[in-house]
Order: structure tokens, then C-alpha cells, then sequence
């Protein structure tokens, strides 16, 4: 489940390894833990992961920034924090 993926990191930034290199990862929580907003930057490079998720009474919807789902799903799933 992915709401369990992201709330591994903790609010505010941290690091983490992806794919064996260093990324920066900034969580930002809004309206009380139902909008989650995740930037993570690979740190000497170029790649970066950007996405919102949103906690609904119908659904989670994932919402990623210029990206597939699935670069963000893969991401979520392979994160060594």
C-alpha cells in the first residue's frame, strides 16, 4: 500500500537511497495528514521524484508532478530510508 510507503518518511526532510545513489527527500503533510506532498532529488545528479497523494472518504489518489505513476510507484517500493 502506498500511504504506508510514504508515511516511512518522516515530515520535513531527510535522505534516502534509491537505485544505489543518495537522494534528498522533503515530505510536506497538509489538512491534517490527508494531502502529502514528497519531493526527493537525487543529490550530485539529475533525477528527481515529485508527487502528491491525497487521503479521500472514496479513494487515495496518487497524483505525481511531470512523471508516470509507475516511476513513482517504483520508486515507493525500491526507497531504502
Amino acid at each position: 500500500m502506498i500511504i504506508k510507503k510514504i508515511r516511512v518518511l518522516p515530515i520535513g526532510y531527510s535522505e534516502a537511497f534509491y537505485q544505489g545513489k543518495k537522494y534528498g527527500v522533503t515530505r510536506t503533510d497538509f489538512n491534517q495528514g490527508k494531502s502529502i506532498k514528497l519531493y526527493a532529488e537525487e543529490l550530485g545528479g539529475k533525477d528527481f521524484i515529485s508527487f502528491n497523494y491525497y487521503i479521500t472518504d472514496k479513494e487515495n489518489l496518487l497524483k505525481p508532478c511531470e512523471m508516470s505513476k509507475k516511476k513513482v510507484i517504483h520508486f515507493l517500493n525500491n526507497l531504502i530510508h
